[in-house]
């Protein structure tokens, strides 16, 4: 992995010399005002976003100065994960004067564009977003923003400037070993459909590469789309038993869907960790109101937002690699067995 520094902060200039249009045309179109032609708009705006040009929205005298904001951009305020992170973030920056301002993607590469483009204008002091995987014109925007940017929860990638975060793949490897180790052989995934969910996929790898490196595949797989709910863990867990009665090892993309699972299993008078194992996957506070704790891995959600917010802060120095790798951390709970 190659992080890159922030370059300069573009200006007008360079999308004008990029179109071939002057910069008083260039910021008609931007501001959407004047006449100007439906080609020359287009050859303007395309130039705009294949550089990443962000328009200032800052007036004035002030217009070369930051705010005292940080963007903070990620997937989900649903999900039980990224509170966390933010309560992370904000717990940072509390005596620091800046100010976290949320933006959520929905997981849509199209509107995480849209929002960075919006945050962007007003020139925050800094950038924390979720993951490494973004649109041409989104890491355009990003790479070309002249301020600190801070790619959060993953390090299985290629990052921008600076990277925080686990190695997905790792913690789906190191699963499967403790899994393995505890002695099951017939086992099962239950996760999200995951086009967009990049971390969820990774671990996914390496969860099988781990399982392989054993001479053992997955045997049944069940998956769904939508969000996680402990009403979807349940169904899930109901249908991949009745395909797969067999099973004794069910490991689950998210600790939600896991608990449901649970649920499931403890609703049926299934021997837990004996006749079916169980493991879920973040270490979510939910698990502790549960008569029997589900195996997990705690993901670091907090501590990757305390020092992504450190790093924007200037609190901490930074290694020349740009990468801040923390160890995902197994946690065996009542639902796997004891070696």
């Amino acid at each position: 992995m190659t992080p890159q520094r922030p370059r300069r902060p573009l200006t007008l200039r360079d999308v004008s010399e990029a179109s071939g249009v002057s910069e008083m045309t260039v910021s008609r179109v931007l501001r959407n005002r004047g006449d100007v032609s439906a080609a020359t708009r287009e050859k303007v705006l395309t130039a705009a976003k294949t550089l990443g040009y962000v328009p200032n929205k800052i007036a004035g005298g002030l217009a070369s100065q930051r705010v005292n904001l940080v963007a903070v951009v990620i997937p989900s305020l649903s999900n039980l994960v990224f509170p966390d992170v933010l309560g992370g973030i904000s717990a940072e920056l509390d005596d620091t004067g800046l100010q976290p301002v949320i933006g959520v993607t929905n997981y849509s590469p199209a509107r995480e564009e849209m929002v960075l483009y919006d945050m962007l204008s007003w020139r925050p002091s800094g950038v924390i977003l979720a993951g490494l995987e973004h649109s041409n014109a989104s890491r355009a925007m990003l790479e070309n923003s002249g301020i600190p940017v801070i790619e959060i929860m993953d390090t299985d990638g290629e990052g921008i400037d600076t990277v925080v975060g686990i190695s997905h793949i790792r913690a789906g490897r190191e699963m499967a070993q403790r899994i393995l180790s505890a002695g099951y052989r017939r086992i099962g995934f239950v996760g999200t459909h995951m086009p967009e969910d990049h971390r969820a996929k990774k671990r996914l790898i390496g969860f099988e590469e781990g399982l392989a490196a054993a001479g053992v595949q997955l045997e049944a797989r069940e998956y769904y789309q939508g969000g996680s709910s402990l009403l979807k863990g349940r169904e899930l867990t109901e249908r991949i038993l009745a395909r797969a009665p067999d099973l004794d090892f069910l490991y689950y993309s998210n600790d939600m869907i896991g608990a449901g699972g649970l649920l499931y299993c403890l609703e049926k008078g299934l021997s837990i960790p004996d006749r079916i194992g169980l493991a879920g996957f973040n270490g979510v506070d939910l698990l502790d109101g549960f008569p029997v704790r589900l195996a997990t891995t705690d993901a670091r959600r907090v501590d990757i937002g305390r020092r992504a917010a450190r790093l924007v802060a200037g609190k901490d120095v930074l290694s020349e690699d740009r990468i801040i790798g923390l160890n995902p951390t197994f946690l065996p709970g009542d639902t796997i067995r004891a070696v």
